[in-house]
């Protein structure tokens, strides 16, 4: 009897941990049109994997009467699972209970498993749905924030983390997903801010509603904070296992192969017409990557957020790549401070995470203007050159159309370590384009000339002629080879074949100093 008195014992405390907040606060959840932290888990991971720990974890707060109000759980369902076979530690936020907030305990449930995922090397998933620090428990709940930092930036470049929003996430919380290495957003249920709409309004007078200032689309498409803007909770959480299969489970690991029946020899025909006759005409860049990419899958990353350049995930003959590429079908491709922060820190993450990097090239330079000067675009393209000239991983280059000025160094060219580089014939790579360039060349000329416009026309048409084409940077080895673009993917695949042993360093040193 005395073995099934504590049987039943066990079971009843399970059930109470399981039953979070309570069955009205679980309705509650449900109304506001969200899931529960173990309905989120069920999801996210492989069917009757999830192993919880601490579930009988209560706080130790005996202030404002908290000593009277312990939950088992304590406000966060931790443990470890699988997604697609391979095991990960995630932790979930359970609203329910005290609002998600965060304890001291409830900090160090997390503490734990992100402990056991450095150990283990295997990716750490958070799922947030917290109303902040425990404000019953003080600096012990801020410094429960802290603890969580700090993991978070030891844990950077050795195992992948994930945040997902959904829920809010405010004041000192967003700290710690803004370290993590992608953040996923729920529309219209999930938001980040720093303040919120009422402490904005008392200070400086802006009247704003919490989905504008820190929304999914405000973050995935004017801050550039989050990486995917998910429909609904459970698109989120697809998202998460979709992504994880282009990375490995540490940065000592290469990225998960998959089968395809995609010929690696496929030669496609449309591509030697997807660039257009005339240089100035935009074309969609996302095109040339799919078409070359496996089973024409392309899993974009930062989709709404600076357009002008492209970055997201594919596979080549069944190995995951990463793809930077200027997008001519915004802004003409230009690299500005945005564009430049965003591929920057992808390209950063592939290499620390030894996943090769293909980069498409049509860019005519960095966008002019006082705005950008005075915001910083040379300290953020210097970014960019800086992620692009530090990368280790295999790099190969496309040079579809222009390849103009400092941009065309920055875009990882032969001159900062780029393994092969290709270009198509209709590639033009020069100190900038022809027009501006007889301009500064000749304007003595043309300001003293009869017929000034037959004359920048003439040499307009001479400077084409000469520089509009990849074939000087060929004979300088810039270039390793002019290819027909119908052959871009046979010849990517050949060049990580024989690139897939590629053993480079950087000189010994604590940490480099990217210009932040």
């Amino acid at each position: 009897m005395a073995v099934k008195k504590r049987l039943d014992e066990l079971k009843h405390k399970t059930e109470l941990a399981e039953l979070g907040g309570g069955k009205q606060r679980i309705e509650r959840q449900h109304q506001a049109g969200k899931l529960t932290a173990r309905e989120r888990l069920n999801l996210l991971l492989d069917g009757a994997s999830f192993h919880e720990m601490d579930k009988l974890v209560v706080h130790n707060s005996h202030d404002f009467g908290m000593e009277k109000k312990k939950i088992y759980g304590d406000g966060v369902v931790t443990g470890y699972g699988k997604i697609d076979g391979r095991t990960v530690y995630v932790f979930a936020q359970d609203f329910t209970v005290f609002g998600g907030s965060l304890s001291a305990v409830n900090a160090a449930k997390i503490v734990k498993i992100m402990d056991l995922a450095m150990k283990v090397g295997v990716p750490l998933i958070g799922l947030n749905d917290s109303g902040g620090a425990r404000i019953q428990e003080g600096v012990a709940s801020l410094g429960g924030y802290a603890d969580i930092f700090l993991r978070n930036v030891l844990a950077s470049g050795v195992i992948p983390q994930i945040s997902a929003i959904m829920g809010p996430c405010a004041g000192g919380a967003v700290y710690s997903p803004a370290m993590t290495d992608f953040i996923i957003m729920t529309k219209k249920i999930s938001n980040m801010f720093i303040t919120g709409p009422e402490v904005i309004k008392a200070v400086t007078h802006e009247d704003v509603s919490m989905e504008e200032l820190g929304g999914a689309e405000a973050h995935n498409t004017i801050s550039g904070v989050a990486h995917f803007a998910a429909e609904n909770e459970e698109h989120t959480l697809t998202l998460i296992r979709e992504l994880l299969s282009f990375i490995p489970d540490n940065n000592m690991e290469d990225p998960p192969e998959r089968e395809t029946s995609d010929p690696p020899d496929r030669i496609s025909e449309e591509l030697n017409f997807m660039i257009p006759d005339d240089p100035d005409q935009p074309y969609d860049m996302r095109k040339i990557i799919k078409e070359v990419l496996d089973d024409n899958y392309f899993f974009e990353v930062q989709e709404y957020y600076a357009k002008n350049i492209v970055i997201g995930f594919g596979r080549l003959g069944g190995k995951p790549v990463a793809i930077v590429a200027n997008q001519p079908d915004h802004l003409a491709g230009v690299l500005d401070i945005n564009s430049s922060d965003k591929g920057a820190r992808f390209v950063r993450f592939c290499d620390a995470f030894n996943i090769p990097l293909i980069t498409f090239e049509d860019v005519p330079g960095f966008l002019p203007g006082v705005t950008q000067e005075h915001g910083g675009i040379i300290r953020h393209g210097a970014k960019l050159l800086y992620a692009f000239s530090e990368a280790t991983v295999p790099k190969i280059t496309i040079v579809t159309r222009k390849a103009y000025g400092g941009a065309y160094c920055v875009m990882a060219s032969k001159h900062i370590r780029a393994d092969i580089n290709y270009a198509f014939p209709t590639a033009e790579i020069a100190v900038m384009g022809s027009e501006g360039a007889v301009k500064i060349v000749y304007k003595r000329e043309m300001d003293d000339a009869e017929d000034s416009e037959k004359l920048r026309q003439k040499k307009v048409d001479e400077f084409r002629e000469k520089f509009a084409n990849p074939y000087i940077a060929c004979e300088k080895g810039y270039l390793d080879e002019v290819i027909e673009p119908k052959f871009t993917r046979p010849k990517l695949i050949a060049a990580l074949k024989m690139l897939e042993n590629k053993r480079d360093t950087n000189p010994p040193k604590k940490h480099g100093n990217i210009p932040l």
